[in-house]
């Protein structure tokens, strides 16, 4: 029996324009998340993943950012043109995000619990004593007292106003829960802690989640299935063990290949040459063929389009296709 396919993005072309230069976002994406699977989307700084993120929950802002062509389908609902009043319904409580920065996503002039109870009164039918109790019992769930329903913002921690996002984003219990690098900022044992309330979530309620990250080591513990990123697109795409053992796509080798090893003794990490291009001048093939060390002229010339290379794992790179 086929796995019900929850998120379907297919083909996404995403471009701001700012100054009348075009800054190519996301170029031609393909990425699927399954009932109660969590899948990680990885990849450096500025190679779209927040983009993508603002996409699938209708948050694009036009201008200056557009959505040039592709499909985003939650189960089976195309949401690329939905109107806004269906989108407001389906934020909170079909899909919730846990935005990036937990300093500036709350209100800091509301208290905790209000924020937490907006969120149930805008999409369940409760009375507003019956709201304040279910706000109380989520920020019990995430660890904090409810006696703390009345503090604000600047009363907390940054790992306890991450756990107050992840409150509001669990709410009315979506399917879906999109976690835009939800330990950035927080230190080491908070990190732990964080990951920790997101592995129980899958488990305890089969939240679906898509895990917005550059941390390897983070989707190696919370997630099934990864998808790397570069420069708008994903090159490489497969279970956990897939991609981290049988890794196929040179810039995917690179980012292992930069990581500390504990059991080798090295002087210097190895980092991968170069910058990421400019999503305003992108090379005219394989993004990547300007730091690849295995690059030819038809890397330079061509865009490579992502095969099966062993089935569910998907690569875009003719070497690792085998078409060199």
């Amino acid at each position: 029996m086929e796995e019900k396919k929850l998120l379907e993005i297919k083909n996404l072309v995403i471009q701001y324009e700012v100054n009348k230069v075009i800054v190519e976002a996301v170029n031609g994406l393909d990425l699927e998340v399954g009932e109660g699977e969590c899948v990680g989307l990885v990849g450096e700084t500025g190679a779209g993943k927040t983009t993508t993120a603002l996409s699938i929950m209708g948050l694009i802002p036009d201008p200056p950012g557009r959505i040039v062509s592709g499909s985003i389908k939650y189960q089976g609902e195309e949401l690329i043109g939905a109107k806004e009043k269906r989108m407001r319904q389906i934020r909170g409580r079909e899909i919730s995000m846990i935005f990036q920065d937990p300093m500036t996503s709350l209100n800091p002039v509301l208290k905790v619990g209000d924020q937490i109870m907006e969120v149930i009164l805008l999409h369940e039918k409760l009375s507003k004593a019956d709201a304040t109790r279910k706000a109380q019992e989520m920020l019990e769930m995430v660890g904090i007292p409810a006696n703390r329903y009345e503090e604000y913002p600047h009363q907390f921690s940054g790992g306890m106003k991450q756990r107050v996002m992840i409150a509001c984003a669990l709410a009315c219990n979506p399917h879906l829960l999109i976690a835009d690098e939800p330990t950035t900022a927080l230190d080491v044992t908070i990190q732990a802690q964080v990951l920790e309330l997101i592995a129980g979530l899958k488990e305890n309620f089969n939240t679906a989640m898509l895990l917005i990250t550059h941390d390897l080591g983070v989707v190696a513990e919370v997630c099934d299935r990864v998808a790397v990123m570069y420069a708008g697109s994903i090159v490489e795409r497969g279970t956990i063990r897939d991609v981290y053992k049988n890794t196929l796509h040179p810039y995917t080798e690179g980012l292992f290949g930069s990581l500390p090893n504990l059991d080798e003794d090295t002087d210097r990490l190895k980092p991968i040459a170069g910058m990421m291009p400019d999503p305003s001048d992108l090379p005219k093939g394989c993004a990547f063929s300007p730091r690849c060390p295995k690059a030819t002229d038809r890397c330079r010339e061509e865009r490579p389009q992502a095969a099966e290379a062993t089935p569910g794992h998907f690569v875009a790179c003719f070497h690792a296709a085998g078409e060199d």
